[in-house]
């Protein structure tokens, strides 16, 4: 397969409009977009499941702790490791494996649920796999959409897999509540191990490997080793389109992205009363859960923005724009419009910095790259739950998402300036 035409000198999207929906168009990467989705669904939903299993069982506030921390610290710890295997290693086997390993852990749980022998330290165990099988599961997955579509029609195919896994965040919990009702923690554990077989099946039918584009650079591909992370990060710097990228994930990571929805009881209490504040605080989730999904087609549909670092800081300001917005009204129906707004910020950024980093990574190291933009956007969610925590016993948490969101706007911005600034090394593709 060879790539159709090359990288301008004034952005990183090829010549040439790309057709809208395209990564939906083809038939490769169609069932993978679907897939992608449901597997990721399977995830929240086991999050759903399990997390209420273990309050009930333990009500442990340090476990629930735990439970954040041990879902992104893999990533922080493992992901330029994993984006190495992705390089050298067919990424179709990596992916089963991740999937393989989510099966295995729910798979478990309903063991212990079912025999009722469920303890703590075998809780932490199965929380931490959990989180290893997602590290395994992002990089491969990245370089397969690599494969799947030509170059200029990449960013699509980001934006139209982040945004089916975010449809798949949304159903997540849903599925996983309705799991609990309608077969009990059980029954529905047992259930969930089949939604990730999709995918899992996906990656025997499939030709792609995440390599065939690139087949003729990766002989060069080193050992995978661990040290790999400063070695990345190193030879890196000199692109700041990338560093830049990474530096608008990393602060999205810290401040709102993991805040966020971690805070949304509080502005429910503030917005809701007496038995309404359930209802609303299901309603502030859906509307930004629902933002996110639009957000996704609807870039997708118009094709207003194309991969620069001028959307990139666009879509970032508008997402923490917006939920300064929500810190600091009071009115229920302009909380709900500003988290639309925010998820539609949210999934443009997520999207964009995604694709800017696909296009720009060298293609020898394109996998190790990714992992460490993951160790970025992902990993350093671990600390978004100790900053909100800290900084919320302090001024409150509302006042402390609002303190975030400006942060995270000024940092854009900077990110911005620094991108700006002239490197050698740094194909000039503008904003």
């Amino acid at each position: 397969m060879q790539e159709s035409g090359s990288a301008s000198s004034s952005g990183v999207s090829e010549p040439g409009i790309p057709r809208r929906f395209a990564a939906l168009r083809n038939r490769d990467s169609r069932p993978y977009l679907f897939t992608s989705g449901l597997s990721m669904m399977a995830d929240n939903t086991e999050h759903v499941i399990t997390y209420w299993v273990l309050w009930q069982t333990f009500h442990s506030p340090a476990l629930v702790g735990f439970q954040v921390i041990s879902h992104w610290l893999p990533f922080l710890l493992l992901s330029v490791w994993t984006g190495t295997l992705a390089e050298k290693y067919d990424c179709r086997k990596l992916i089963q494996v991740a999937q393989g390993l989510f099966m295995l852990v729910s798979a478990l749980w309903g063991v212990l649920f079912l025999t009722g022998t469920l303890q703590v330290w075998e809780a932490c165990v199965l929380l931490v796999l959990h989180g290893m099988a997602g590290s395994i599961w992002g990089p491969a997955e990245q370089l397969m959409l690599h494969d799947f579509v030509d170059r200029h029609e990449l960013p699509s195919a980001v934006r139209l897999n982040a945004t089916f896994q975010s449809l798949g965040i949304l159903f997540g919990p849903v599925v996983g509540s309705a799991l609990l009702l309608w077969l009990g923690p059980t029954g529905g554990i047992f259930v969930n191990v089949l939604l990730y077989l999709p995918m899992t099946i996906l990656m025997w039918r499939t030709r792609f490997t995440g390599h065939l584009r690139d087949a003729g650079l990766l002989e060069t591909a080193q050992r995978v080793r661990f040290r790999d992370t400063f070695t990345v990060l190193r030879r890196i710097r000199s692109n700041h389109m990338i560093v830049a990228m990474i530096i608008i994930s990393g602060l999205t990571a810290v401040t709102i992205g993991n805040a966020l929805p971690s805070s949304m009881p509080a502005f429910a209490s503030r917005l809701g009363t007496g038995s309404e504040g359930g209802l609303t605080y299901g309603m502030l989730l859906f509307a930004l859960g629902f933002g996110g999904v639009a957000g996704g087609f609807l870039l997708e549909a118009t094709g207003i923005m194309r991969p620069s670092v001028r959307t990139a800081v666009i879509s970032t300001v508008v997402f923490g724009g917006a939920t300064l917005v929500l810190a600091l009204t009071s009115n229920y129906a302009l909380a709900l419009a500003s988290l639309v707004v925010a998820g539609c910020g949210e999934i443009a950024s997520l999207s964009i910095t995604q694709s800017v980093v696909q296009l720009q990574a060298p293609p020898g190291e394109r996998g190790r790259t990714l992992g460490v933009y993951s160790m970025f956007a992902s990993g350093l969610r671990t600390g978004g739950g100790v900053t909100l925590g800290v900084l919320g016993v302090l001024i409150g948490v509302i006042p402390t998402i609002g303190v975030f969101s400006a942060v995270l706007t000024v940092g854009a911005l900077g990110a911005w300036w620094f991108a700006a600034r002239p490197s050698t090394s740094e194909k000039q593709i503008g904003s």
